[in-house]
């Protein structure tokens, strides 16, 4: 009991320590159209010209009867703003994989991506606007090839790059960790994903997808064209396994880092998956960012204990795990969040929060 005491006291007294950041929030950041509406932000991001794209619970979902399926679209939009917030133009009107958004980066080269967690895809839009390559396969009432055996898997999936016009092959409806084959939660090789939760690229171009919080707990990597390389991870709560993996960012030296949502830790991982260290009291992570800074910076918003959201935040952390500074609280006023999904920070100092249940992007600026 004493012991247990003054772990507890230890705890407090490092939370205790971590410094409350002074910024000034604008919830008005976006400026839309009297017939645009922006709902459940699942994802906010930046290009290199500072123009924002928002991917949002909203629109018109519908579903179509076909010969012997029926499909399931419209649920979610994709919108582009200036740097100011004046709404520019929507993208992917009518999108065969827009269905429930859940996350949306931007990479180097402007290319913008979208995280559908009901339609398992990940979907890269070029810097025109148009399709470039799509990751995963829309779940279907029935099965669009025979099971294969788990040894075969990989190398059928990346020869399937054409399938489908641009994407790595799908996998039937979704992953399969969940399906007695093989380690739980580890997923079939390729792009059979189970609700997908966000999307990182290293220096060379290859791109990692977090697979995520459905039936898969892992981490894929495909290279820049869409070939599936490798993947690891499945569910626990050991070094390498995740409890809903729901958000990936890679630093300036191809670290890996994972937000392990349900073991309520960060975890950081080698190029080619090799676990390296953990690190906590961030809460239980949602959602991240990394600064283009020197030294770099993570942010990552906490979105609340399972008895309520009360302690919700945004914590500022550096490489090493050591927590610098934190800001926010639950809420709907300004500088206060709904469920902070989806977090963009090209600066140190400046953060777009796109949030679940206030329905609103906002931009914070932190002053020194």
């Amino acid at each position: 009991m004493i012991r247990l005491v003054l772990v507890v006291m230890a705890v407090l007294a490092g939370q205790a320590a971590v410094a409350d950041l002074r910024y000034d929030a604008d919830p008005d950041v976006l400026k839309t159209p009297a017939d645009v509406y922006i709902g459940e932000v699942g994802g906010v991001g930046t290009n290199s010209k500072g123009q924002i794209f928002v991917y949002t619970r909203t629109g018109h979902p519908y579903a179509t009867l076909g010969d012997n399926r029926t499909f399931a679209h419209g649920g979610s939009r994709l919108f582009e703003f200036d740097r100011t917030g004046k709404f520019v133009r929507e993208l992917g009107q009518d999108v065969y994989g827009f269905n429930a958004a859940i996350g949306l980066r931007v990479d180097p080269s402007d290319n913008v991506w979208t995280i559908d967690a009901a339609a398992n895809q990940v979907v890269k839009f070029d810097p025109a606007g148009r399709v470039a390559l799509v990751l995963g396969r829309k779940p279907e009432a029935i099965n669009v090839r025979p099971a294969q055996p788990a040894a075969n898997a990989a190398g059928a999936e990346g020869g399937r790059g054409a399938e489908g016009g641009r994407g790595a092959g799908g996998g039937g409806e979704g992953g399969g960790g969940g399906r007695g084959r093989g380690t739980p939660g580890a997923g079939t090789p390729g792009s059979a994903f189970s609700r997908p939760t966000d999307v990182a690229w290293d220096r060379d171009g290859n791109v990692y997808v977090a697979d995520g919080i459905g039936t898969n707990n892992r981490i894929a990597k495909f290279d820049k064209d869409g070939r599936f390389l490798a993947h690891w991870g499945s569910t626990g709560s050991g070094p390498g396994q995740f409890s809903g993996v729901k958000a990936l960012v890679i630093d300036a030296g191809g670290n890996i880092y994972a937000a392990d949502a349900g073991n309520k830790r960060i975890q950081v991982f080698g190029p080619d998956g090799t676990f390296k260290s953990e690190f906590g009291n961030v809460g239980r992570p949602l959602a991240m960012c990394i600064t283009r800074s020197t030294p770099q910076y993570l942010f990552v918003s906490h979105a609340g204990d399972e008895d309520g959201m009360d302690d919700a935040a945004i914590y500022k952390v550096a490489l090493d795990g050591k927590v610098v500074g934190r800001l926010g609280s639950a809420g709907k006023r300004p500088g206060e969040f709904g469920l902070a999904n989806s977090l963009d920070c090209r600066s140190e100092n400046e953060l777009l929060v796109g949030e679940i249940t206030n329905w609103r992007v906002q931009r914070i600026t932190i002053k020194r």
